[in-house]
């Protein structure tokens, strides 16, 4: 348990400490937050905006990388397949959103990456994730992710290679997408992250406390490496939290793509690896909330030329409505913190039923 508080606690203060120097740093070279003509200003409040710092999950990612490796360096103990993995899908992503913020930034180009090309990036890093997560058997024959559709351990549902890798890209490309769109008002996707990540802290511990090797206990998880899965998700926690005190309303500097294609990644590889991906569904409730709202949008407009909202992702609907930016903000923390909460009871009462 010491690693994990060692991650977590480590993350909090580089991100906590280190993200105002990236501010200035930011700052003096210019590196700010480019307004959407059609979009943004439609809101009063967002021309104010206008300067903010973005790539901020920058810091983001160095704090969950210096948690992650300076707790295994104090402990003595070395870091796992589960782990490496894990980074490389959040490193990955998150150089795909570093390259979309440098276009908004440099180009003056609000948009960034065409549609086609930052999609193109995911799947690389997807697929790429998916195949390694097959491989890599520890001493039990444990691999990072398993083939078989789960919910809060394994189904009886095996799919063949080639669809588990269409599927976590999906999971992948879905919840990166899934942050990038909730990552419109100040602290929002940041907090609503942090409550999540917290909640695979905790399943995390308890896989395993119970875990055990594959073999007759019906209450156990056969997850390669829980523990290793839980010292990464309270790094993401406490990284999450030192941001949230500069990001949230009124925000100093945003997290931009660097950091929501990144966490969102981090999300869906944690659900991957801890054999949990149905139970995401809970787990991300907010952000699969705003998901939908878009599709919705979207789905309506084409079919009956109708609007259901006044704007979509959903949060910027309310802010039309003319409730205050922070307001939101905080109802829609509500609401994650909801979800997180069925989630993790869920999880709980399905091992008490298993159990007995």
């Amino acid at each position: 348990m010491k690693l994990i508080v060692l991650s977590a606690g480590i993350a909090l203060i580089v991100s906590l400490f280190g993200t105002p120097w990236l501010m200035r740093l930011l700052n003096r070279r210019g590196y700010s937050q480019a307004i959407r003509e059609s979009g943004d200003l439609l809101y009063p409040d967002h021309e104010s905006k206008k300067g903010t710092p973005s790539m901020g999950g920058l810091a983001v990612i160095i704090s969950v990388l210096a948690g992650y490796a300076g707790a295994h360096i104090v402990r003595g103990t070395p870091p796992t397949a589960s782990g490496a993995l894990f980074l490389f899908l959040v490193i990955g992503l998150g150089v795909v959103g570093f390259t979309d913020d440098y276009i908004k930034i440099f180009k003056r180009r609000s948009t960034g990456l065409r549609a086609s090309t930052k999609f193109g990036g995911q799947v690389v890093i997807g697929v790429a994730f998916a195949i390694l997560a097959l491989h890599f058997s520890d001493a039990e024959g444990l691999t990072p992710a398993s083939r078989a559709i789960s919910f809060i351990r394994d189904t009886p549902l095996v799919l063949p290679a080639a669809l588990f890798i269409l599927w976590a890209l999906l999971l992948v490309v879905s919840a990166s997408n899934a942050v990038n769109l909730t990552d419109g008002l100040d602290g929002l996707a940041i907090g609503a992250a942090m409550m999540t990540f917290a909640a695979y802290t905790l399943i995390g511990v308890w896989q395993f406390g119970q875990g055990c090797v594959i073999s007759p206990g019906a209450h156990c998880y056969a997850v390669r490496d829980p523990l290793d899965l839980a010292v990464l998700a309270a790094g993401f926690t406490g990284a999450c939290f030192g941001f949230l005190w500069w990001n949230a309303p009124k925000a100093q500097i945003f997290m931009g793509d660097t950091g929501s294609l990144a966490i969102g990644g981090a999300i869906a590889g944690l659900a991957i690896m801890s054999r949990t991906e149905i139970l995401l569904l809970a787990l991300g409730g907010l952000f699969v909330i705003i998901t939908m709202s878009v599709i919705l949008q979207v789905g309506s407009f084409k079919l009956t030329g109708k609007r259901i909202f006044k704007m979509a992702p959903l949060q910027h609907h309310f802010e039309l409505l003319g409730w205050a930016e922070v307001t939101i903000v905080i109802r829609f923390w509500i609401i994650s913190g909801l979800c997180v909460g069925v989630g993790l009871a869920l999880f709980y009462y399905e091992w008490v039923r298993v159990r007995g």
